[in-house]
């Protein structure tokens, strides 16, 4: 199945186990709104070339449409509106005022100057301009965006319309031009936190929790840094080129380290990685395949790479006890089916990285209020938010006796946006359905 296939599955079947109501499912089952834009940059040999973007707004029943804005060669609208419905869930369990929105633009933008990408950039605000906005739609950085983006899109949607609250257009900017502090770590931090409250529950030792870690970039190397200085053992960690396991742990300072000198964990040779030896004896390490890590036998295994990294193919080899996604969908509908039936719980995307949309949310609450919080003050609202969630969701799949973490939170965010449809629709005045 496609992405956009495996949101309408998972979205489909904990309707039918909640029994939602069929005016509800009709709504959400198709966006709202879908932007296809065409236009053009002159690059720096003075060549045009056109240009296709997207937005997509899935649903704004619980307020202004939120989510990132990626620049790609395999952007496309399938995905975009796959990843706006998962905003719409993701913020719906979070309990934040927003709904769900992507945006994306075909290009490799690694094949532009900074003069060009700042003036694409600008040319796809203009696109949009009339469709986003503080209390319209909120972008955010994504995949190959960056602060620096972020504060263009604020400056040029400022120059178009000369909103005072232009600065919450847009999330993700540099602490210089409105950005919120925690914004960097969010995600792993959400994730570390929804994780914690788990093991809370489970009454696990973190001393004796083995955690692997695929995808060793920002949210996946800050989630082991964060794991290991709650005291958990680090054991694997993987990029695009492959991993490394060594079973006593590793030194995570010096494999980020390597990873910022030479852009791979795999550039440590076997016979020097510096890891945490036991009892005076020396470690054991050896190089592995993301194949591999996936398989291993572990207590935790963190997915921060891609979508699809577990399958149906896959899934019965999987030894680990628990999964956090920290990345969108990388486990499909088929592989969760196998998953349940082997017990091993998944502590969803739609939960665990959350933690990123959050601090989003506090960032634009910040330039709505005029406001600057402290990194303690952001922390403290994130880690309340996320273990919050958390117990929504595990009191949901208690409810309504759902499969697993994925179904009852689905289950939660349905209900939150049933609620606002029908209190819509009350103070409107609109005739309410008629109960069976």
């Amino acid at each position: 199945m496609s992405l956009y296939q495996n949101t309408q599955y998972q979205l489909e079947t904990a309707a039918k186990k909640m029994k939602l109501a069929e005016d509800i499912r009709r709504i959400v089952h198709e966006p709202e709104r879908i932007v296809e834009v065409n236009f053009h940059i002159h690059r720096d040999n003075g060549e045009l070339e056109m240009i296709k973007g997207f937005r997509v707004q899935h649903c704004t029943l619980r307020g202004p449409a939120k989510g990132g804005i990626r620049f790609h060669p395999q952007v496309d609208m399938e995905e975009v509106k796959a990843l706006a419905g998962w905003m719409t869930i993701k913020c719906a369990v979070m309990d934040i005022p927003y709904g769900g929105g992507k945006g994306g633009i075909i290009i490799d933008s690694s094949q532009l100057s900074k003069r060009e990408l700042e003036h694409m950039t600008r040319q796809y605000i203009q696109a949009i301009y009339e469709v986003i906005g503080p209390k319209k739609d909120v972008p955010a950085p994504d995949v190959y965006t960056n602060a620096q983006i972020m504060d263009w899109v604020s400056d040029e949607y400022r120059k178009l319309t000369k909103d005072k609250d232009y600065l919450a257009v847009v999330t993700g900017k540099s602490i210089a031009n409105g950005g919120s502090l925690g914004r960097d770590t969010a995600t792993a931090q959400g994730g570390v936190y929804v994780l914690l409250s788990y093991l809370k529950k489970l009454k696990k030792d973190p001393s004796k929790c083995r955690v692997a870690v695929q995808g060793f970039g920002n949210a996946g190397a800050n989630a082991a840094s964060i794991l290991a200085k709650e005291g958990y053992k680090i054991i694997a960690v993987s990029d695009s080129q492959g991993g490394i396991l060594c079973e006593n742990g590793i030194d995570l300072v010096k494999m980020e380290k390597c990873k910022i000198k030479n852009g791979t964990v795999q550039k440590y040779e076997t016979a020097t990685i510096d890891c945490n030896p036991k009892d005076g004896v020396a470690c054991v390490c050896k190089k592995i395949t993301n194949a591999e890590l996936l398989t291993l036998k572990c207590d935790v295994l963190v997915l921060a790479a891609l979508e699809n990294q577990i399958t149906e193919s896959n899934a019965k080899y999987i030894e680990a006890s628990i999964i956090i996604e920290l990345a969108n969908g990388p486990i499909t509908p088929m592989a969760d089916k196998i998953l349940v039936d082997k017990k091993i719980t998944v502590l969803p995307d739609i939960l665990a990285n959350a933690g990123g949309v959050t601090v989003s949310y506090f960032e634009w609450v910040q330039n709505l209020k005029k406001e600057k919080w402290s990194a303690e003050k952001v922390a403290l609202k994130l880690k309340n938010k996320m273990v919050k969630a958390f117990s929504d969701v595990d009191k949901a799949k208690q409810d309504f006796k759902a499969s697993d973490y994925r179904e009852a939170a689905y289950i939660l965010a349905l209900g939150r946006i049933e609620k606002a449809f029908r209190e819509k629709h009350r103070k409107q005045k609109y005739p309410q359905p008629k109960k069976k």
